[in-house]
């Protein structure tokens, strides 16, 4: 990112999403920014994190969108994606990035897109894992023919039932399947470069018995033949070390390849909480996803940050999904 005299002014349209807090830390840090300020719907959360950040809460979206900002965070409940990312259009911010799942409806999403092309604000999607550089050496060996032909990947995004609005389908659009398989989706596509064609799904409620999916299991058809496993589960248990997984295998004719992304780890024992800890070291993936979208707030390229196309693909093979375990049957994407 190129730097200024002034530094680029970033707010955050609401902390509902717990990665909103990962993105604030990462702001502050960077010498070309500034946190300018933050809203939320609600008020005692926006003003804790507000104080925890450094910044000032504003009452209303207009209040913080009228400070001339160059950049905004959407990391609000999904329900609420389009119409906070179109306020943000029109305040004159030069992008935006939205927290994964893009929206809930595909209908929404190709809205965010159009409503900031039109108005010449850049759209991203939040995906840090594409920034991982385990994945970015995986994607190296894979496209130098080093497996040969692709035949197949297996991936998994298993995760702790996250409580809260994520299990209130009106307010998430799902539980975990449209939670955890953008993520993957987002990288197959980069790791395939072939679109997804079609998707069978078993989604189901096994693990809590309530009125959201917490299971999922994914195979998605790739133009060409190739064919991917996902396990997008809400399958680890509180006392779990850590919150998730992403991992993926790649099958090819010329041998496998195996990604654990959140693989470099210590392991904490702690007496005061009773629990084993997983602490993760090394590369910070939102700090990465920051550098690219501060880059579009200063009018630079920033080719490795998702776009909002990027974030209109995985959501359809999410959605895809959900109709092909209604149906019982392959859907086409």
């Amino acid at each position: 990112m190129t730097t200024t005299s002034n530094p680029l002014k970033i707010g955050i349209l609401s902390f509902a999403h717990g990665h909103a807090q990962s993105y604030a830390s990462e702001i502050g840090a960077r010498p070309g920014a500034i946190l300018a300020g933050v809203w939320d719907a609600d008020a005692a959360r926006g003003r804790a994190m507000a104080e925890r950040y450094g910044t000032t809460f504003y009452p209303t979206e207009g209040d913080l969108l009228a400070l001339g900002l160059d950049g905004v965070v959407v990391a609000s409940e999904n329900i609420h994606h389009r119409r906070l990312t179109e306020l943000a259009a029109d305040s004159g911010v030069k992008a935006v990035v939205s927290e994964k799942p893009l929206a809930t409806t595909l209908e929404d999403a190709r809205s965010m897109i159009d409503y900031c092309a039109a108005r010449g604000v850049k759209l991203a999607t939040a995906f840090p894992c594409r920034h991982s550089p385990a994945f970015a050496r995986l994607r190296e060996q894979v496209q130098a023919g080093a497996l040969g032909d692709i035949l197949a990947v297996r991936g998994t995004n298993r995760g702790t039932m996250p409580g809260g609005w994520f299990i209130d389908p009106p307010l998430s659009g799902g539980g975990a399947v449209i939670d955890h398989t953008v993520h993957v989706a987002d990288l197959l596509w980069l790791l395939l470069g072939k679109e997804a064609t079609e998707v069978h799904a078993e989604i189901g409620n096994s693990f809590y018995h309530e009125g959201y999916d917490d299971t999922g299991f994914l195979t998605i058809g790739y133009e060409g033949g190739v064919f991917a496993t996902l396990d997008t589960s809400w399958s680890r248990p509180k006392t779990f070390p850590t919150w998730g997984d992403v991992t993926l295998q790649v099958v090819g004719t010329g041998g496998v390849m195996d990604l654990d992304m959140f693989g470099q780890q210590l392991e904490h024992y702690e007496d005061a909480t009773g629990r084993v800890t997983w602490p993760g070291w090394g590369s910070s993936l939102d700090g990465a996803l920051v550098d690219g979208f501060l880059k579009l707030c200063a009018g630079e390229d920033a080719p490795d940050i998702a776009t909002g196309e990027d974030g209109l693909r995985a959501l359809a093979i999410a959605l895809a999904a959900y109709r092909a375990a209604e149906a019982k049957q392959v859907v086409t994407v």
